[in-house]
């Protein structure tokens, strides 16, 4: 698997995989991919388990930095830290990111208060390319605010029907369409039938 730090001597990768408030374990989807694509890197964090917003923003910029170019693919609270990357580092060089089931950290910071350093989460429009995947049951995103927050960073947004918070706990291992989808960043004239292919599929076909 390719993880941070990696060497300055190795070219670019094209895609830098952002996991979430503790980390993408065995199973998830996130792990799967960069196990298994040597064109991905999985951005470890020095504690998952303790989200800190300026700690996690430095390991994204090294990882960006080393990086240019890449795509970035965020889930849950990663997307967040996406978010205010993009705030503070409006220029850096990022392809796109796909953004999978965001962590509402305003509407979770009771149940959650170690999410407090990321909240509240920036409403600027996202300066590249960016397409939110959200479900309809996610416990930590309603989905009337999964589409505000599209609307607000300029991102296409992609409808998964029912399929929880996209993670093991939810049954959700192997996720091939998010590849399409990430892929579609890099082509945007394909996103749209990448997007349409997802949603034909269905959630339950798809996701299961």
């Amino acid at each position: 698997m390719n993880t941070l730090p990696h060497s300055g001597f190795a070219p670019p990768v094209a895609t830098l995989i952002v996991p979430g408030y503790l980390g993408s374990g065995d199973g998830h989807w996130q792990r799967i991919w960069a196990d298994e694509d040597p064109d991905a890197l999985l951005v470890e964090q020095a504690d998952f388990d303790r989200p800190a917003r300026t700690a996690w923003l430095a390991a994204l910029d090294a990882a960006i930095a080393a990086n240019p170019g890449a795509v970035l693919v965020a889930h849950s609270l990663g997307c967040i830290l996406i978010a205010h990357y993009a705030r503070l580092r409006p220029q850096a060089a990022i392809a796109g990111a796909l953004l999978v089931a965001p962590a509402d950290v305003e509407a979770v910071l009771g149940d959650y208060p170690q999410f407090a350093s990321f909240a509240p989460v920036p409403r600027l429009p996202l300066p590249f390319p960016a397409t939110l995947v959200a479900s309809r049951n996610d416990p930590f995103m309603d989905f009337s605010r999964a589409r505000r927050f599209a609307s607000a960073w300029g991102a296409r947004l992609v409808d998964l029907g029912e399929a929880g918070h996209v993670n093991v706990a939810s049954g959700h291992g192997v996720f091939p369409e998010a590849r399409q989808l990430a892929n579609a960043l890099r082509t945007p004239t394909s996103a749209s039938g990448a997007e349409r292919r997802l949603s034909a599929a269905g959630a339950a076909s798809v996701l299961g």
